[in-house]
């Protein structure tokens, strides 16, 4: 077996640590050079555990002079013949990670940073407001060293994602940056650079408002590639970990390929950009030589599970191919609308599937098989409190009978999920949770099975294929579990499977909308 055992830099976000520790680095440092031609503004979107932070602090050493961390990348060429690259510049750095907004408020978290920078720069700003102080630094900093600023803000909107259930802080924390954020434009003659960071674009905060000159980058085909990891990337820096994964699983490396691609692959930020790996969870893949669920394992909002429920968002829709926005939606997101798609898109949890440029639509879908299955692991709660191991109403629970072809306990389950549903008094909402619950169930079994869930006439409802059994499902509401297994043989949904040597069991399900209950069953082989 190969044993080459080489330093990742899971969840190392130092561009200095991972340089000078002889870390495996990704070179992105073309992007710097490009954004650093123009004396420009940006603000890049992308989801959380994507590698921004990294690419910050990257940009931070670049503008800080440090071509000593830059050696033999991409950048040391391209800036061989420019007479000003690699002079230091006053660099502040605005790191909004690591703080818990429920309990530490955001002026805190600036006046911390200024201290520091004041007493850096030996800067007086005691009887100023925390906006006429970073003025102040700036205009300080600049005449002092007399060279402009660099400005780059991490994570600006985490307080804001923190405060989503305390609408009256979240309206302060805009507020703040408002009346902080706006000096960038008042002292354009003191700033050389500006680059702000953040999972989503809050439409109504005025640190873009206010901003003219911030260009988004985050639906940009030039950036598209500008954090994560493309497949190109992966074989020309990783080939020692991808022939140690594929060995301890049994596999050939590009079969190992393949199911890194279905795993962790498939995030688009342009229509013709190239698919985005998640970098995250890449690491972790070769560290653990396995294939792991682990961005999602890193936090996941519990605000959105949330909403997504309440706002009665049609799950069925991710797998479907109807989820559509244009590219204001995408950039935007105002946090009062009840949309969740920029949200569900700028977290990760959607990306971009098609394109029709006639209509200028996107269509939207999961990016791939680790952020569809552990999204709705943990939306399942959300719908079905009592759905958990202890109380054999997993999902695993259900794959072991699947399997084992007990017909009596699937079904068992499955009526004891929806007496579990706290439903609303609403007939919509039944129909929305029951055919929600149905969806999330059923998907998840494509985990472990041949499983596909259908939500268009014409076709069976749900079909499972095992080893051993093939299982078709037909779901009514307020009709009897004879006439769906009716439909079952009238539709000829068996046809497919005369010849196939597996048990094929028909199984029909009733709702009863007025009980809010899964009335009948009945299973004929």
């Amino acid at each position: 077996m190969t044993e080459v055992y080489r330093r990742l830099p899971v969840g190392i976000q130092s561009f200095e640590k991972i340089r000078k520790n002889n870390f495996v680095y990704v070179d992105k440092t073309e992007y710097i050079y490009r954004l650093g031609r123009d004396y420009v503004q940006f603000f890049l979107s992308r989801p959380r555990r994507f590698g921004k932070s990294l690419f910050l602090s990257s940009l931070r050493a670049y503008w800080e002079g440090r071509k000593d961390l830059f050696s033999g990348l991409a950048i040391e060429k391209l800036e061989e013949n420019n007479e000003e690259a690699w002079q230091p510049h006053p660099v502040f750095y605005f790191d909004f990670n690591g703080e818990d907004y429920d309990t530490t408020s955001v002026e805190t978290v600036l006046d911390a940073h200024l201290k520091q920078w004041e007493k850096q720069y030996d800067i007086t700003s005691d009887s100023l407001t925390l906006g006429g102080r970073f003025k102040n630094l700036l205009t300080e900093a600049a005449r002092k060293t007399g060279r402009k600023c660099v400005v780059l803000v991490d994570e600006y909107d985490k307080p804001l994602l923190d405060l989503a259930d305390n609408p009256e802080m979240q309206k302060r924390s805009k507020s703040v940056f408002k009346g902080f954020f706006s000096n960038l434009k008042n002292c354009d003659d003191y700033v050389r650079f500006v680059f702000i960071t953040g999972v989503t674009k809050f439409h109504k905060v005025s640190i873009f408002s206010d901003l003219n000159h911030l260009k988004d980058i985050s639906l940009n085909e030039e950036f598209s590639s500008i954090c994560g990891m493309t497949e190109d990337e992966i074989r020309q820096y990783f080939a020692p970990e991808v022939k140690m994964l594929s060995e301890n699983q049994h596999i050939d490396e590009e079969e190992c390929m393949r199911e890194l691609k279905k795993q962790y692959d498939g995030y688009r930020f342009h229509q013709d950009g190239a698919d985005i790996y998640n970098p995250y969870s890449i690491l972790n893949a070769f560290y653990d030589k396995e294939f792991g669920a682990y961005w999602f394992e890193s936090g996941t909002p519990s605000f959105l599970l949330k909403q997504v429920r309440n706002n009665n968002f049609d799950v069925r829709r991710f797998s479907d191919r109807t989820i559509y926005a244009n590219e204001r939606i995408l950039r935007d997101y105002t946090g009062e609308s009840p949309d969740l798609v920029p949200l569900l898109y700028q977290s990760g949890y959607l990306t971009i599937t098609e394109y029709d440029a006639a209509r200028k639509r996107y269509t939207l879908g999961f990016p791939n098989n680790e952020v569809r299955y552990a999204f709705l692991e943990s939306l399942m709660p959300e719908y079905v409190p009592s759905a958990t191991a202890g109380n054999r109403l997993d999902i695993f629970t259900v794959d072991e009978y699947i399997e084992n072809g007990e017909t009596e306990k699937i079904m068992d389950v499955l009526t004891a999920l929806f007496a579990g549903i706290s439903y609303t008094s609403a007939d919509a909402v039944f129909e929305h949770y029951f055919q929600s619950v149905i969806y999330i169930l059923f998907t998840l079994l494509g985990q472990f099975t041949d499983c596909e869930v259908h939500t268009f006439n014409g076709r069976i409802d749900c079909r499972v294929l095992t080893r051993d059994y093939i299982y078709l499902f037909e779901f009514k509401r307020d009709d009897s579990a004879d006439n769906a297994l009716k439909q079952i043989n009238d539709k000829g949904y068996t046809l497919p499977f005369a010849a196939d040597r597996r048990k094929l069991i028909n199984i029909g399900v009733s709702f009863d909308s007025e009980k809010r209950i899964l009335s009948e069953w009945k299973a004929e082989e």
